[in-house]
C-alpha cells in the first residue's frame, strides 16, 4: 500500500512539474502572439568604452571574451573524463562548453566592429550554449534520455531564431521576438526545475551558482557606461567576466563529480 502511494505521489509530481513547464511555454508562446516586431535597436552597438590598444579596436569588450575560450577548452577537457555513469550526457554537455569556446570567437569578431551583420556570429555560438545547457539541465532534472533527443531540436531552433532575425532585419522589418524567447525561456524553466527538483541532482549548486553569475552580467551589461564612467573597465567588459564564470561554476560541478562517487545518481535518472 506504502509503495502504491509513494508511486502515486512521483506521478502527481511529475504531472504538476510538467504543468508548470508547459504553463511556462504557454505564457511566452502568448506573449510572442500579442506583441508586434522587435527590431534590434541601433543604440546596442554603442557601448562606453571604445578604447583602441594594440591597434585593436574596443579594446576591452574584445579581449574579456577570453574567459569563454579557457573556461570552454577546461570544460571539454573535463567532459571527456567524465565517469561511466555520466557517459549519456556527455555529447550533450560537450556541445555546451563547444559553444561556449565558440563565444569567445564570435563575440570577439562582433566587438571589433560592432553592427548588426557580425552580431550574427556573436548569437550564433550563444545558442549552442544555451541549448545544450537546457538539454543537460533536462537530462540531469528529467530524464538522460529525454535530454539527449531534445538536444539536436534546441540547437536547431536556436540557429534559426538568429536566422529569422538577421532576415528579417534584412528586410528592414526585424523581429528579435524568437530570440529573445530562445535566450530567456530556458533561464526560466531551469529555474523552475532547481526549485521543484534540485534534490534530483548533484549539480544543482553549481547551477545556481551559474544563475546567479548570469544576473549579475545581465546587470552589468544594463549599466555598462554608468560603470565606466566611475571604473577602469567598462560594464560590458564585466558582463562578459561574469557570464563567462557561469559556465565555470557548472565545470566545477562535472569536476567534482569526476571526482567522487554519488550514490544513488542512477536512481534520478530511471
Amino acid at each position: 500500500m506504502s509503495e502504491q502511494r509513494f508511486a502515486a505521489s512521483l506521478l502527481e509530481k511529475a504531472r504538476s512539474n510538467t504543468g508548470i513547464v508547459t504553463a511556462v511555454v504557454l505564457f511566452f508562446a502568448i506573449v510572442f502572439t500579442l506583441t508586434n516586431p522587435i527590431p534590434q535597436d541601433p543604440a546596442y552597438h554603442e557601448f562606453a568604452d571604445t578604447q583602441r590598444i594594440f591597434s585593436v579596436p574596443n579594446f576591452w569588450n574584445v579581449a574579456s571574451n577570453l574567459p569563454f575560450l579557457l573556461v570552454g577548452a577546461w570544460g571539454l577537457t573535463i567532459v571527456r573524463e567524465m565517469r561511466q555513469q555520466n557517459n549519456e550526457l556527455r555529447p550533450v554537455y560537450a556541445v555546451f562548453f563547444v559553444g561556449v569556446l565558440l563565444t569567445a570567437f564570435g563575440s570577439g569578431f562582433y566587438h571589433i566592429a560592432p553592427a548588426n551583420q557580425p552580431l550574427v556570429w556573436d548569437r550564433l555560438p550563444m545558442t549552442i550554449a544555451i541549448g545544450g545547457l537546457f538539454a543537460a539541465v533536462i537530462g540531469e532534472y528529467r530524464s538522460r534520455l529525454l535530454g539527449r533527443r531534445l538536444l539536436v531540436p534546441f540547437l536547431a531552433i536556436g540557429a534559426l531564431s538568429v536566422i529569422y532575425w538577421h532576415w528579417t532585419e534584412s528586410a528592414y522589418v526585424g523581429d528579435l521576438r524568437p530570440y529573445a524567447i530562445v535566450q530567456f525561456l530556458p533561464i526560466v524553466v531551469v529555474f523552475i526545475l532547481l526549485i521543484v527538483r534540485g534534490s534530483a541532482s548533484d549539480l544543482t549548486r553549481s547551477l545556481w551558482w551559474m544563475i546567479g553569475f548570469y544576473v549579475f552580467a545581465k546587470i552589468f551589461e544594463h549599466f555598462d557606461a554608468q560603470i565606466h564612467a566611475s571604473f577602469p573597465l567598462s560594464g560590458h567588459t564585466l558582463k562578459h567576466v561574469f557570464a563567462a564564470l557561469g559556465p565555470a561554476a557548472l565545470a566545477v560541478g562535472l569536476r567534482r563529480r569526476n571526482q567522487d562517487s554519488v550514490p544513488g545518481t542512477e536512481a534520478h535518472h530511471s
